[in-house]
């Protein structure tokens, strides 16, 4: 059974840095794509950022430049560094790895 816990979210300033972290526990994790995503109130969830297992990233257009999408396979961890933030990035993060969904942070961005 895979599990997916994230961790670091809170409130920041607009442009405040936080480091999102989702601990994967279970046999899988080196080989597969890692995601993360977000969902605003009263809107879709949308992808952020994916980093493959060979260590490939994207982004959507609306972070590109501002966050950065990692992964260390021996800890069994993905990471979101996320700098300048905006109001507008305001939303509950999820990681999600082959079918699983962590639970999700709140990041808050408000002066």
């Amino acid at each position: 059974q895979v599990q997916l816990v994230e961790s670091g979210g809170g409130l920041v300033q607009p442009g405040g840095s936080l480091r999102l972290s989702c601990v994967v526990s279970g046999s899988i994790f080196g080989n597969y794509a890692m995601g993360w995503y977000r969902q605003a109130p009263g809107k879709q969830r949308e992808l952020v950022a994916r980093i493959s297992g060979s260590g490939s990233t994207n982004y959507a257009g609306s972070v590109e430049g501002r966050f950065t999408i990692s992964r260390d396979n021996a800890k069994k961890t993905g990471y979101l560094q996320m700098n300048s933030l905006k109001p507008e990035d305001t939303a509950v993060y999820y990681c999600h790895l082959l079918n699983n969904w962590g639970q999700g942070t709140q990041v808050t961005v408000s002066s």
